[in-house]
């Protein structure tokens, strides 16, 4: 835990080093500091992960990625695939934690519903590297949504990434790629993962949310834990 410590402090530095778009007063109501990264909740042991674009509201106030109505979906999906039944209580949606690891493209929420700019994927994407090939110990990742599966861009050449995304099966297919991460001495580190893209589950997204509890339980029968 000292190491993911010691990660946080980095992101936190980082994050303090420059200005970049944060909704500040959305910290400020949940009574945060806008510069401390919510980066993971979950198993680091874990063989799934579930990754997202970014954090909203709820996530802010209660520290930790995926739990507010889409991540709320996703976590009563799990465990209906877990346990064959729908979860009773707010403490069965934490069962997840225990299972997978939940993490998005960038720690901080940005202002409003906006995604955030390439620029800022790629000032902490060496971070976001670093829990994945490092620190955590799983092999395949659900992304959630286009932002989310495109940041995985760097891993393959690029035409083997738009063209997976361009199949009409791509939410059924599974994509393998070599994600590559250099430690905080300079030592390169790299893991072997298959991306299992699902489409974002918000109602905005008229076309797959209702699909989305299926798809999502087709995917929890590929997992391999």
């Amino acid at each position: 835990m000292d190491e993911i410590q010691t990660l946080l402090e980095k992101i936190r530095f980082e994050a303090e080093r420059e200005d970049f778009p944060i909704d500040i007063p959305i910290y400020e109501a949940a009574g945060k500091i806008p510069t401390e990264p919510v980066l993971y909740a979950g198993n680091l042991d874990s063989k799934i992960c579930f990754f997202g674009r970014d954090l909203g509201r709820d996530e802010v106030a209660q520290g930790q990625p995926l739990i507010g109505s889409a991540g709320t979906m996703v976590r009563k999906g799990f465990y209906q695939g877990m346990y064959h039944q729908a979860p009773s209580s707010p403490e069965d949606l934490q069962y997840i934690c225990d299972r997978a690891l939940l993490t998005n493209t960038v720690p901080y929420k940005p202002p409003g519903n906006k995604a955030y700019a390439i620029k800022v994927k790629e000032r902490f994407r060496p971070f976001i590297e670093q829990l994945l090939v490092i620190h955590w110990q799983g092999t395949q990742i659900v992304t959630l949504g286009t932002e989310a599966f495109k940041w995985f861009t760097p891993y393959g050449s690029k035409d083997e990434i738009e063209g997976f995304w361009k199949r009409s099966d791509r939410y059924e297919a599974q994509l393998e790629v070599t994600l590559k991460a250099i430690d905080f001495e300079g030592t390169q580190h790299q893991r072997q993962v298959s991306l299992l893209p699902l489409p974002h589950p918000s109602p905005l997204n008229k076309r797959y949310y209702a699909k989305f509890p299926q798809m999502l339980q087709q995917r929890i029968n590929e997992f391999e834990f």
